[in-house]
């Protein structure tokens, strides 16, 4: 059984992408919150962005998240973190994008083997699952209760990817004893830290994910074990999808200026959001 596959410097590669967010902070459920808001206005179909680790501030997931409410949805993308986000410069300072790390020196490389886990681990501790689901479970709930609100969806990347899943597991099912969160349909990119099968089993809402066949927090094995964990699902509507050649982190931070890796960032969001996550909240 493989238990919280991990994190690794892959998820602190990637660029940062440009472009001025266009909605609004508010505080949320008692969270801070980016809010785009569709052009109706209308919160029917919600989408709440649970963010990866460099938090709800990072600009990609605030564009995202607009594209999101250009297509009908009403998004919120809350900091989980509570302020305690990774910094972005991370990106560029300590995990370099794929196609630079040939070019690393050995003492770059020994660098980076220290970095890395020395401020990961510490980080992950402090928002370890006891912390972190209580938070997003109660800022569905809360969401849930919004006048105007019908369908909510989960989008999740990376460490924010795992929690997605969790929230497919239903309404009420925080596994704590809780009546509190769960959403109608859940999307998961590049998921880490999870648990298979212990994250998978408990799986009754429409999910879908997508993963990369070089990512490294994901092998092949583990990826064919939830494969066969949702297949025998068949009453819950899912789909997984891989994509060719792209690492832990494409669908929020690939590198624009490389044809193939933008083609497969923007398949992401041009599948799934407008075919199983629409279908689930549309229904």
């Amino acid at each position: 059984m493989s238990q919280n596959v991990g994190m690794s410097n892959c998820c602190l590669s990637g660029k940062v992408h440009q472009g001025q967010p266009a909605g609004r902070e508010d505080e949320i459920g008692g969270l801070s919150t980016y809010i785009s808001e569709p052009e109706n206005h209308s919160k029917a179909k919600s989408i709440i962005f649970i963010c990866d680790i460099f938090g709800y501030t990072f600009p990609n997931i605030r564009l995202l998240a607009d594209e999101y409410a250009k297509a009908g949805f009403y998004a919120y993308v809350p900091d989980f973190h509570q302020g305690d986000s990774l910094p972005l410069s991370f990106l560029d300072n300590v995990e370099p994008p794929l196609k630079t790390q040939e070019t690393l020196t050995l003492v770059d490389k020994a660098k980076d083997a220290v970095i890395v886990p020395t401020t990961l681990g510490p980080w992950l501790a402090k928002h370890r699952e006891g912390v972190s689901r209580p938070l997003i479970d109660g800022f569905v709930n809360t969401v849930r209760m919004t006048p105007g609100t019908n369908k909510i969806g989960a989008i999740g990347f990376c460490w924010g990817g795992r929690y997605a899943i969790l929230q497919a597991h239903g309404q009420g099912k925080s596994g704590k004893g809780s009546d509190i969160g769960g959403v109608d349909a859940a999307y998961a990119c590049h998921p880490s830290l999870v648990a298979v099968p212990a994250d998978f089993d408990p799986v009754e809402m429409p999910l879908s994910l997508a993963m990369g066949t070089k990512d490294s927090l994901l092998d092949q094995g583990t990826v064919g074990k939830i494969q066969d964990l949702m297949a025998k699902k068949t009453a819950v509507p899912h789909e997984i999808r891989l994509y060719e050649d792209q690492i832990h982190g494409f669908a929020l931070r690939n590198d624009w200026s490389s044809d193939k890796d933008k083609k497969a960032m923007e398949y992401v969001f041009a599948d799934p959001i407008l075919s199983r996550l629409r279908a689930s909240l549309e229904s």
